[in-house]
C-alpha cells in the first residue's frame, strides 16, 4: 500500500493520485475509484481488463473517442451511474462531451520518461521512493513515473521534466435516448444475464465506465480467470499449438497476470489488452484444445517460494534465454536463467558468457535439431537498415532536434546471453554520442526483432544487423514450448525447464 499523503501532497497532486486510493472520496477526476476494489475482484478471481482506454479524448496523444454504443439481443441491459441514473434498455448509447467547470483548476507534477516498457518505469519510480518522493507508475501514451510538484524536487541528474496544465472543462458521459440524455457520473455499471455487444462486437457480461487519471475515460470489462485466458491464449502463443504447449501458456498466462496485476493499478483495473500487457481479444471461436488446456490448468500458477513469480515469456529466443536484468533496468530473479535452448549436449558445444559479435555470429550460423524453436520465422533474421531510417526514428523519438550524418554504431556492451545492452550512435553534429541502454534500444531502433544481434558496416550509408529471436529473450520461448510438447514433453517439465526451482500450485478463489 502507498504511505499517506501529506498536505502538500494533496494540494499539488489531488487530481492525479485520488485515483488510486480507494478509502478516499476526494473532488477529483478520478473520485469514483471508492467502489472499486481491485484487490477484492482478485480474490473472487476476477480480472478487471481496460477493453477501450481514452474515452474521449481529443488531443495529439489519443484519437477522438466520443461515443460507445452497448447492444443485446433478448435480455435488457441495465445501466446504473453513481449520481442515481439507472435505465434499462437492449441498447444503450453513452455519449462523451465536453463540460465547462464552474471552479478552472491546474495540475503541476514532475513526470520522469518516456520509458519501454512497464518494468522499467517500475525500477525508477522504486528509486524514487527510496529518496523520500510519491511516485506512480502512469500510461498516458507511454509508460511515466509521476512525481507530485512540490518545493523539495529531486535531483535534476534524475533526467524530469515539469508538466503543467490548467483544465477549463472536463469530459463527462451522457446516456443518450431517442427522447433525452442524462449526464452520468462513474463508475457507471453495465450489464446483462447475456453476451453484450459493443460497438458490433461480443464481448462479456458486466462492465464499467470510470474516469482515469488523464481526465479520459476506460471501458473496463469484468471477467473471469479462465474466460480472460480464453482471450489470451489464441493470439499469444495459437490455436493450433500442440495441447501440452497450450496448457504451459494457460499457467504462465494466469501467473503473470496475477503478478502484473496492479499494472493500471493508477486507472481502477489491472491490465490492458495490448502488447503492453497481454494480448486479449473476446474469444469468437470456441478452440476445444484453448478449452481444454485452461480447463486442465484451471487455478494453476507458478510459484517460486510461495508466491506466484514474474514469468516473462516471448515468441523466441533465438536458440539463448536472457537473465532479467539484459532486458529492463531491474533486479534478477532466481528462477530466470540465461541457457542455451536446447539439448544439454549443446552446453558442451556453446559457453556461456557471450561477450564477443565474433562468439556470437559463430552461434547464430550454428544450424542444429537439438536447438528449440527453430521453426519460429524470427529464429534467425537480417536486416539491411540506412542512416536515414536510423535518423528519422531518433527524431521520432526526440532524441535529436534535426537529421545530423551518422558517423558510427558501436555495441558497448553485453549481456550473459550475448543481447546487446549498451549501443552508442555517434552523430556528426553531436558533441557527445547517444547511448541507448537495453529495452531503450528496441524502443528508439523499433526495426529490430530482438536484442540478440551484431553490427557490420556496409558502406557509407547502410548497416547490416544479424541476430536471432523475437522478443526480450526472458523465461518461457513460445516457440521453444511448441517444439517441446511435439518432441512428447508435458507442460510441467516445459515449466520447469524455463523456470528454474518453481513450484506449480493451486490459488484460492473466494465465493463471497
Amino acid at each position: 500500500m502507498l504511505r499517506k499523503l501529506n498536505l502538500k501532497f494533496l494540494i499539488y497532486g489531488c487530481w492525479l493520485f485520488c485515483s488510486i486510493l480507494p478509502v478516499l472520496s476526494l473532488s477529483c477526476f478520478a473520485e469514483e475509484s471508492s467502489t472499486i476494489n481491485l484487490t477484492q475482484e482478485l480474490k473472487k478471481g476476477n480480472f478487471l481488463i481496460g477493453l477501450k482506454q481514452y474515452l474521449g479524448a481529443k488531443n495529439d496523444n489519443f484519437p477522438e473517442k466520443n461515443d460507445i454504443t452497448f447492444t443485446s439481443k433478448n435480455d435488457f441491459l441495465k445501466l446504473y451511474s453513481t449520481n442515481g441514473i439507472r435505465h434499462k434498455s437492449k441498447k444503450i448509447n453513452v455519449v462523451f462531451k465536453k463540460k465547462t467547470l464552474k471552479t478552472p483548476f491546474t495540475v503541476e507534477r514532475l513526470v520522469f520518461g518516456p520509458f519501454a516498457s512497464y518494468e522499467s518505469a517500475k525500477k525508477q519510480a522504486e528509486k524514487i521512493k527510496e529518496k523520500g518522493y510519491q511516485a506512480l507508475v502512469a500510461f498516458p501514451n507511454n509508460w511515466e513515473v509521476w512525481v507530485p510538484f512540490g518545493k523539495n524536487l529531486p535531483d535534476k541528474k534524475l533526467n524530469y521534466r515539469l508538466f503543467k496544465k490548467s483544465y477549463k472543462t472536463t469530459i463527462t458521459p451522457f446516456l443518450v435516448t431517442e427522447y433525452s440524455q442524462h449526464e452520468l457520473q462513474g463508475p457507471i455499471y453495465i450489464s446483462s444475464s447475456e453476451e453484450i455487444q459493443i460497438n458490433d462486437i461480443n464481448f462479456g457480461k458486466k462492465f464499467y465506465l470510470a474516469k482515469d487519471s488523464y481526465g479520459t475515460w476506460t471501458l473496463i470489462q469484468k471477467i473471469k480467470f479462465d474466460d480472460y485466458l480464453k482471450g489470451v491464449l489464441p493470439h499469444e502463443i495459437g490455436s493450433n499449438s500442440p495441447l501440452e504447449a497450450l496448457k504451459a501458456q494457460a499457467v504462465i498466462a494466469r501467473t503473470w497476470a496475477l503478478y502484473n496485476s496492479d499494472r493500471f493499478k493508477i486507472d481502477k483495473y489491472h491490465l490492458c489488452i495490448t502488447t503492453q500487457c497481454q494480448v486479449y481479444k473476446p474469444p469468437v471461436i470456441k478452440y476445444k484444445n484453448v478449452h481444454k488446456a485452461i480447463e486442465d490448468t484451471s487455478n494453476l500458477i507458478i510459484t517460486y517460494k510461495k508466491k506466484p513469480i514474474n514469468s516473462f515469456y516471448h515468441g523466441s529466443n533465438g536458440g539463448i534465454s536472457a537473465i532479467a536484468s539484459e532486458s529492463w533496468q531491474i533486479k534478477d530473479y532466481r528462477y530466470l536463467n540465461s541457457m542455451i535452448d536446447g539439448l544439454n549436449s549443446l552446453n558442451q558445444v556453446f559457453k556461456l558468457p557471450i561477450k564477443s559479435g565474433d562468439e556470437l555470429n559463430k552461434f547464430l550460423e550454428f544450424a542444429n535439431e537439438k536447438v528449440y524453436g527453430t521453426n519460429h520465422y524470427l529464429f534467425r533474421w537480417e536486416k539491411i537498415i540506412s542512416n536515414e531510417k536510423i535518423q528519422n526514428n531518433l527524431l521520432n523519438n526526440q532524441l535529436i532536434e534535426e537529421k545530423s550524418d551518422l558517423v558510427d554504431l558501436n555495441i558497448i556492451d553485453r549481456g550473459f546471453s550475448g543481447r546487446v545492452t549498451k549501443l552508442e550512435i555517434k552523430l556528426k553534429n553531436l558533441k557527445k554520442p547517444i547511448v541507448l541502454v537495453k529495452d531503450d534500444i528496441r524502443r528508439i531502433l523499433s526495426f529490430l526483432p530482438s536484442n540478440l544481434f551484431t553490427i557490420n558496416k556496409l558502406n557509407n550509408n547502410l548497416w547490416l544487423f544479424k541476430g536471432g529471436g523475437f522478443g526480450h529473450g526472458v523465461g518461457l520461448s513460445q516457440s521453444g514450448a511448441i517444439e517441446m510438447a511435439e518432441l512428447g514433453f508435458t507442460y510441467e517439465q516445459i515449466l520447469k525447464h524455463y523456470y528454474k526451482g518453481t513450484k506449480i500450485k493451486k490459488i484460492e478463489i473466494s465465493s463471497q
